[in-house]
């Protein structure tokens, strides 16, 4: 199976809202707890790589068409 942009953004998006709702349920009290900032960064860096990947699907889709 290969492994498209599309799949990554979709893997990556759906690894960071799942980042991200763990970090919701760990929030008790207060933000600033290490593993609920943990878990925000990580959520920050896959919704990252998935706009990153999305963007390079665009470019690849518009290289595609140019050659044509």
């Amino acid at each position: 199976m290969k492994i498209t942009p599309l799949r990554m953004v979709f893997f990556y998006s759906v690894m960071g809202s799942l980042f991200l709702y763990l970090a919701i349920v760990s929030f008790d009290e207060s933000m600033w707890q290490w593993h609920t900032i943990l878990l925000m960064l990580i959520a920050t860096f896959d919704f990252g790589v998935a706009i990153r990947s999305y963007f390079l699907h665009q470019k690849i889709k518009e290289m595609q068409r140019q050659e044509k």
